[in-house]
């Protein structure tokens, strides 16, 4: 089986335009990525997909991997589409955040080892909830999940809902998991989900991965124990360079 982790980067975020280059300890967030990824055996390559120019030309210049396209893509997932039209040979394809630059090698490949079971579609990662802030945090999505271990509804409320007992008291009555934010996705079921059209549940949540589920497609779920520190906005950046 052959895996390819691409990466996909845009400099236009609305919250934080130009994230991929900000430095981090001497080196752009990208390129840690890259580095992070690398070390990942389960990858058999890895690639930034992105419409910047500036962008492909620092990957090419710290020795990685990149391809340019299109600036009309509305997700990582639609990116990481048209890189792997243009690269069939491999079988999975998995999509590694842009900005989480301490991302675990061990986490990548935990993805990756959910399609040794032929019948797997699409995976991603989850963990538990241990805090009730986490819980309550709007920003981080929640996941129920089935006896077999995939994914039943993603949620930013926590779910499922106790009742009959005050919400601070939730984690004591029910495990909760929390979204990480990478996926996998068998290479003919990639080209199948991104013409899928935008679903209720993706609209209500702007969750993407409701439209999958919405449309009968099976997520399975991998767990980790590993935090991630995800850079979303300037303030993210701060927290996470004061904690260096």
């Amino acid at each position: 089986m052959k895996v390819l982790g691409i990466i996909p980067a845009r400099y236009a975020s609305t919250r934080f335009p130009g994230k991929p280059l900000v430095k981090i300890g001497g080196k752009t967030m990208i390129q840690l990525v890259y580095e992070q990824a690398k070390k990942c055996n389960a990858l058999s390559e890895v690639f930034v997909a992105t419409d910047n120019q500036g962008i492909f030309l620092h990957v090419q210049q710290f020795g990685g991997r990149a391809v340019m396209t299109s600036d009309q893509h509305q997700s990582g997932t639609d990116r990481c589409a048209e890189v792997a039209k243009k690269y069939p040979e491999y079988d999975v394809i998995i999509n590694i955040q842009g900005d989480e630059p301490f991302i675990e090698p061990e986490q990548i490949a935990k993805v990756a080892a959910c399609f040794n079971d032929p019948d797997t579609q699409l995976a991603t990662l989850v963990k538990k909830i241990i805090t009730t802030e986490e819980l309550y945090n709007f920003s981080s999505p929640k996941v129920i999940i089935n006896k077999n271990w995939e994914a039943i509804y993603f949620s930013r409320s926590a779910i499922p809902h106790v009742r009959g007992e005050e919400p601070q008291r939730w984690l004591y009555h029910n495990t909760y998991y929390k979204h990480i934010g990478i996926y996998g996705y068998r290479a003919d079921i990639l080209q199948q989900v991104t013409k899928l059209p935008v679903s209720s549940l993706e609209k209500a949540e702007s969750l993407e991965q409701l439209r999958w589920i919405e449309n009968g497609y099976r997520i399975k779920v991998a767990e980790t124990d590993i935090e991630t520190l995800a850079v979303d906005t300037p303030e993210d950046l701060e927290r996470l360079l004061k904690g260096l």
